[in-house]
């Protein structure tokens, strides 16, 4: 049972990491597609299934945040890119500052993927990362 949520969990990072540069690109484009319904709504669910499989897997694992050092790193880079991923998705701020804020959620998820791949809470900055 715990290979399949870390395969929903997986899967799931994929989507939500892929959904943000989608609705990255369409915001950059001025797209009246970014307020489609589908894609208000869509990571949404997606998010939900993330965190609903993060929670089986530590409960699983008897691993926790704010034990273990990775997943505090993992938590508290969450924290960031979300709200990086607000400041850059939400209309009326300067699209520059959107930009900047996207490129920084952008590297942010991927320092969560490498803290989730090394267990080290260095991420790619660690020197068993390479």
């Amino acid at each position: 049972m715990y290979i399949a949520f870390k395969h929903l969990h997986i899967a799931c990072v994929i989507l939500s990491g892929l959904g943000f540069l989608l609705r990255g690109i369409l915001m950059l484009r001025d797209s009246p597609w970014l307020q489609a319904r589908w894609l208000r709504i869509a990571p949404h669910v997606v998010d939900t299934l993330l965190f609903t499989a993060a929670v089986v897997l530590v409960v699983m694992s008897e691993q926790y945040p704010f034990v273990e050092p990775w997943l505090t790193a993992k938590v508290l880079g969450l924290i960031a890119y979300i709200i990086l991923g607000s400041l850059t998705l939400k209309a009326g701020r300067g699209k520059t500052l959107r930009v900047v804020c996207g490129l920084l959620a952008v590297l942010t998820f991927a320092y969560i993927v490498a803290v989730a791949m090394t267990r080290n809470p260095l991420g790619f900055f660690s020197p068993w990362a390479a």
